[in-house]
C-alpha cells in the first residue's frame, strides 16, 4: 500500500466513516507469494488503523474472512468460538487484523468492525473464484477442478447480502460494554469499542449442488477433474448470523439459484459470449 497516497486522502477528505475492503484475498495464492499476503493485509491493515487514529474516524468497518476459523469444525461458525488456528497465511493475517483492531480500539477509542465474509460472489467477482472459473471453462468446453473430490460445503454469499448487510452498520459504530466479562471474555466484543460480526448466507450449499446449477444456468454439462483438498482450505463453512439479525435485522435473501443466474447473466454480457 502506497502510505504516502493514503496519508494525502485523509488529510484531504477527512472522512468520518471508513470502509476497509482491500486486501490480498484467496487462500491458494497464499501458498505461492506469501510475501504479498504480508504487505497488503498486514502492513496495508496497519497504514488504515494509523490514518484513521490520527483523523479522529468515527467507525472503522472492514472486511475479515471466515478463513479465520481455520480448524474448528464445530458448525456453524460463530464469533464466539475461538479461532487460534489457522490453516492458511490468509486466514491468519486476517485474524491479525482483528487483533491489531482490537489494539487500536482499546488504545485510541477507535470504534472498529470486523465483517467475517463467507464466500462472497456476483457480477464483478474475482476471476480466481471458484464461480467464476468453473464458467468460463464450462463455456470454452475445458474441465474444472474440483477439490476434496466434490465433497465441500461452502456459505456462499450473494454480493447485495453483504453490501446491505455492511450498510446497515455503518452509522452504527460499536460502544464500550461494561458488562464485559473479562473471566468468560466473549471473543466478538470488548471493554472497548470493538465488534466483530460474521456475515454469510447462513444456508451452506454442497459443492456438487453448485456446480449442477451452473450447469442448469449455461445449458451444458461440465467436465470435471477431482482433485485432493488443496493445502490451507477447509471442507466446510457455515455462518452464525445471529448476532447480525438480533443488533441490526441482517436477512441474507439471495437464494444460490437466483445468485447464479445473475452472475451468469452479467458474464455473458461483459464478455460477449
Amino acid at each position: 500500500m502506497d502510505e504516502q497516497a493514503l496519508a494525502k486522502v485523509f488529510d484531504d477528505h477527512n472522512p468520518q466513516l471508513v470502509v476497509h475492503l482491500a486486501a490480498q484475498a484467496g487462500v491458494r495464492y497464499s501458498l505461492i507469494n506469501p510475501k504479498a499476503y504480508m504487505e497488503s493485509n498486514s502492513m496495508g491493515f496497519f497504514n488504515i488503523l494509523e490514518a484513521c487514529r490520527h483523523h479522529d474516524v468515527e467507525h472503522l468497518v472492514y472486511a475479515s474472512s471466515s478463513s479465520v476459523y481455520g480448524l474448528n469444525e464445530k458448525m456453524p461458525f460463530s464469533t464466539k468460538h475461538a479461532v487460534d488456528h489457522p490453516v492458511s497465511l490468509y486466514g491468519a493475517t486476517k485474524r491479525s487484523n482483528e487483533l491489531m483492531a482490537h489494539a487500536y480500539s482499546h488504545l485510541y477509542r477507535l470504534p472498529t468492525t470486523g465483517l467475517r465474509f463467507f464466500t462472497v460472489y456476483g457480477p464483478w467477482g474475482r476471476p480466481d473464484m471458484a464461480l467464476f472459473l468453473f464458467i468460463k471453462a464450462i463455456l470454452q468446453g475445458e474441465p474444472i477442478e474440483v477439490y476434496n473430490n466434490g465433497e465441500m460445503k461452502r456459505d456462499f454469499t450473494y454480493i447485495d447480502d453483504i453490501i446491505n448487510g455492511l450498510l446497515s452498520l455503518l452509522d452504527s459504530p460499536p460502544n464500550t460494554v461494561d458488562c464485559w466479562n473479562d473471566q468468560i471474555p466473549d471473543p466478538s466484543s470488548s471493554k472497548a469499542p470493538f465488534k466483530l460480526y460474521n456475515i454469510g448466507n447462513n444456508s451452506p450449499v454442497n459443492l456438487m449442488d453448485f456446480i449442477n446449477e451452473i450447469e442448469d444456468q449455461l445449458g451444458k454439462k461440465a467436465k470435471i477433474n477431482y482433485k485432493p483438498l488443496q493445502p490451507g482450505d477447509v471442507v466446510a463453512s457455515h455462518s452464525d448470523v445471529e448476532d447480525f439479525v438480533e443488533d441490526f435485522g441482517y436477512r441474507p435473501s439471495t437464494l444460490v439459484a437466483e445468485g447464479i443466474r445473475e452472475f451468469v447473466s452479467w458474464y455473458k454480457e461483459f464478455y460477449k459470449t
